[in-house]
């Protein structure tokens, strides 16, 4: 490769990260422009709300089309006819994980345009999210919560997980990651994949497709860490709520269109779960009228347990090796299988 490479950085980064991404080669050309890109409002915000002036826009669309390899893509970037807009393009290095939906809102499926993801990056703050759900409701702490804000002392018993079974469906590398923390405070592991082989030696079970149901009924916590796909979308619907143990827990750390949200209310309701710990739901941000929001036996947080504070560094890292490989034309990883959907 003799050509300068152009990299687009297409969301918020810190300057010295940026720095370390062009000294990864002289063969690259790496345009940052924090102007274009909006003010992020919490570390590794990868899409903050921005606007562009007409000359704004004009000057983003030349970088756009003269772009090889694209790290994120914009908000007014993000559409069908990206490819159209960026006809140099080559490969994108997207933020995150989870990109089914986007890779074919993008246009991408049928294009030879790679696309790698985040993979692993999000698994440790996600597997530690997981661990303090299961603590959350051993310990009763919307209780404890609750009688401290009352001024009310009154001792009891609380649960421990010790010796508890969490169900984890989806043994990727966050579901691995959940998996081996969980089993370093003594919880039983079961967990669902496609295959069964090449998982951690350290899970106690691991099941195929067709034992969702023995998985539900063993666990009492699910922790749902899947891609969304077509096979997926409603997979936890009212028939396998009700398979669940009486007063087990569902944690949802994967998409929203993965549970039936009014089955999982009516589930709530009548006490046949014990709780629930969302950080995705069906539609975000949740609605204000959501009964979600109000009741005691359910955690809401707003699809933020996978974005760690240094979370730009880890991805840095990632692509920095990525682009080694580019240049090398050695295989990338993370590569997305636009064919599966993950």
């Amino acid at each position: 490769m003799t050509s300068l490479v152009r990299v687009l950085i297409a969301s918020p980064l810190e300057p010295e990260l940026v720095a370390r991404i062009a000294a990864v080669d002289a063969r690259l050309e790496v345009i940052y422009r924090a102007d274009q890109l909006g003010q992020p409002r919490y570390a590794a915000d990868h899409y903050p709300p921005m606007s562009r002036s007409a000359e704004q826009a004009a000057e983003w669309a030349k970088l756009l089309a003269q772009a090889e390899v694209l790290f994120d893509v914009d908000r007014p970037s993000a559409g069908p006819d990206l490819v159209q807009r960026a006809p140099c393009l080559r490969w994108i290095q997207s933020s995150s994980s989870g990109i089914g939906e986007w890779v074919r809102r993008l246009g991408l499926v049928e294009s030879p345009v790679v696309v790698t993801n985040a993979a692993g990056i999000h698994a440790r703050p996600l597997a530690e999210y997981v661990v303090f759900v299961m603590l959350y409701f051993a310990k009763s702490w919307a209780r404890m919560l609750a009688e401290q804000r009352a001024h009310h002392w009154e001792r009891c018993a609380i649960d421990t997980i010790d010796g508890k079974t969490l169900g984890i469906v989806g043994l990727g590398r966050v579901g691995q990651a959940v998996a081996q923390l969980a089993k370093g405070l003594g919880v039983r592991v079961i967990g669902l994949r496609r295959r069964t082989d090449g998982v951690d030696p350290g899970i106690d079970a691991v099941f195929g497709p067709d034992r969702l149901a023995d998985l539900l009924a063993q666990s009492d916590y699910v922790a749902l860490s899947l891609p969304h796909t077509s096979e997926t979308v409603g997979l936890i619907g009212a028939a396998e709520l009700a398979t669940m143990r009486q007063g087990s827990v569902l944690i949802n750390i994967a998409r929203g269109s993965i549970v039936d949200e009014s089955a999982l209310i009516e589930a709530l309701r009548s006490g046949h779960l014990g709780g629930a710990a969302l950080d995705v739901v069906g539609r975000e941000p949740l609605a204000a009228d959501s009964p979600l929001w109000d009741m005691p036996n359910v955690l809401i947080t707003p699809h933020s347990m996978s974005t760690a504070a240094v979370e730009n560094e880890l991805l840095t890292r990632l692509f920095c090796d990525n682009l080694r490989r580019y240049l090398d034309g050695q295989p990338l990883l993370n590569v997305f299988d636009k064919r599966r959907g993950y």
